[in-house]
């Protein structure tokens, strides 16, 4: 690298919003829409700073629809801008930490949000109110779960649907923030808790759940076979574990931005993992598939600890 393009790295970064944005960026894939909702920067002067570092290399962007949504090219960075933004992540500037505060606030708003219906069968032949959302409430409807354990229940937005059905429900997740989120959606059922533990820790003695949900928690386990053996230890003979995680992909350079720890695991690891729990696997299948690119696959199973099972 020359000291030109080290001056011209420097001058770059110089510039206190664009080393914002460059902070946010190497965090999440964001659009224009969040930077400027998370920073309080105009929205022109993020379009400009961002052209600029799109033209310097130092981000990427990807088309989805009419939005464009850019992330920080992490394998073309150069050394010197690496260390500026290494740098920068270590001093705890008041700036970048209320920046990533906010980016939190809005990623948990957005998750309490009703998910856009699938393009299938149900999309293409409308008739009005019939929709994947109506058609989960009306099943819904059906569930009587006992006592149900939420792991990595996050802001509550999963347990909001469930509690109607349980006789106890509790909802476990590491992130204080988010827990303190759930306790306040789930407030109106006295039967509903949130606390903050450690998912391959639990507290909870043997056989204390009818039911167990991990809905999009294995990828971020540190550990996930030691979750899945406490998660089958919570659990009462004949109860049921229920798993939603992300199918084995390669698109690491997006979920990785998430915090996710493993790149997926396919409908077989799942099925191998919980029979190593020592659980009856009844189902482990591709239950779905984002619209959206990349298209990620979701895998659904479903397991039972035996009835013989010592609790």
């Amino acid at each position: 690298m020359t000291l030109a393009a080290y001056v011209d790295t420097l001058n770059l970064l110089g510039d206190e919003s664009r080393l914002r944005l460059c902070a946010l960026l190497e965090k999440r894939e964001l659009c224009v829409t969040d930077l400027v909702r998370v920073t309080g920067i105009a929205q022109s002067r993020v379009s400009t700073h961002l052209g600029r570092l799109r033209d310097a290399g130092f981000v990427r962007d990807r088309r989805q629809g009419t939005q464009c949504f850019y992330a920080l090219a992490e394998d073309a960075l150069p050394a010197a801008a690496r260390a500026v933004l290494d740098g920068a992540s270590k001093a705890a500037d008041p700036t970048l930490v209320g920046d990533e505060k906010r980016l939190l606030e809005l990623e948990a708003e957005r998750r309490g949000n009703l998910p856009e219906s699938a393009a299938d069968d149900l999309e293409r032949y409308y008739s009005p109110g019939r929709s994947w959302q109506s058609l989960a409430a009306g099943i819904a409807g059906l569930l009587e779960l006992g006592d149900v354990l939420d792991v990595g229940s996050g802001d509550g937005a999963a347990a909001l649907a469930l509690a109607p059905y349980c006789r106890s429900l509790m909802c476990i997740d590491v992130n204080a923030k988010l827990v303190d989120a759930a306790r306040a959606r789930l407030a109106k059922f006295p039967h509903a808790r949130a606390e903050t533990a450690d998912a391959a820790k639990l507290s909870f003695r043997a056989g204390s759940f009818d039911s167990v949900v991990l809905f999009h928690t294995l990828t971020y386990a540190a550990d996930p076979p030691r979750v899945l053996a406490e998660c089958a230890r919570v659990l009462r003979p004949g109860g049921r574990l229920v798993v939603l995680c992300l199918d084995r992909h390669e698109q690491r350079e997006i979920t990785a931005r998430y915090g996710e720890l493993h790149a997926g695991f396919s409908p077989e690891d799942v099925r191998e993992l919980l029979s190593t729990a020592g659980l009856r696997v009844r189902t482990s299948q591709l239950a779905s598939r984002e619209t959206k690119k990349p298209h990620l696959h979701v895998v659904l199973a479903v397991a039972e600890k035996p009835e013989s099972a010592a609790s």
